[in-house]
């Protein structure tokens, strides 16, 4: 194999592309060797921008690569958080992830529904399990178990996520909720949950909540809200392809 060195290799006539082998070669650039601010399609769209080191692209197979920040809302004693907009047929996934939720009423347990008119009512049948974990800081009570009275069969009230806030400030959760396909039209909608929340017993307890909204509707919102008072935190929204 020969080798050419040169420190500059430019096309014959100006705003012209520059080939690289031909058609069916293969060409191979060592990992290290690519100095490049922007990577952009043959229409000069870009992809990537190395300047804010994420994808900028609007074409899903681009977007896939990571998961792509839609939304981010903080509640500062807030009633409620809602996500009306962002949520459509662009991602096969959503998922959205709660930070340092905190609640301003002992005993509010944090609560979520779905809509499908925009948010104009959140009343969507769903069907639910809850299940969870726990562990005291006395070292004295730990167990798994079911809990029925957390769950739904084909409800329509706003279907707890955690539960028992403490009245300490830092007794807090931190959420992860995935939602699949929902600007389905032929499916339900699935969706699952884990929770990790420092509770008022003191205690670690950990919820493992699933189900799915039992419409073949699009759904379009969702509401988060604390059972009782209001609720402060982070929640932020992400699309998967």
């Amino acid at each position: 194999m020969s080798t050419i060195k040169a420190d500059t290799v430019q096309p014959k006539d100006f705003a012209t592309d520059l080939t690289l082998g031909a058609t069916g070669d293969t060409v191979t650039v060592a990992a290290d060797s690519m100095s490049i601010n922007k990577v952009q399609d043959k229409g000069g769209n870009t992809l990537w921008d190395f300047s804010s080191g994420s994808f900028v692209s609007s074409m899903k197979e681009f977007a896939s690569q990571n998961l792509k920040l839609l939304s981010t809302q903080i509640a500062s004693s807030h009633s409620s958080i809602s996500f009306t907009t962002g949520i459509d047929s662009t991602y096969d996934v959503y998922i959205f992830k709660f930070i340092g939720i905190d609640a301003d009423t002992l005993n509010a347990a944090l609560e979520f529904q779905g809509s499908t008119d925009g948010g104009s009512n959140y009343n969507t049948t769903m069907t639910t399990t809850w299940y969870y974990v726990y562990h005291n800081e006395a070292d004295n009570s730990a167990g798994a178990a079911y809990a029925a009275a957390n769950d739904q069969g084909q409800g329509t009230a706003y279907q707890k996520i955690a539960t028992s806030f403490g009245s300490d400030a830092d007794q807090s959760a931190a959420v992860e909720l995935h939602l699949f396909a929902p600007s389905s039209t032929t499916y339900v909608k699935h969706f699952y949950i884990t929770t990790s929340q420092y509770s008022k017993a003191p205690e670690q307890a950990t919820y493992y909540v699933a189900g799915y909204f039992n419409t073949t509707s699009a759904l379009d919102a969702l509401s988060f809200k604390m059972s009782s008072g209001l609720m402060s935190g982070t929640i932020k929204m992400y699309g998967l392809l």
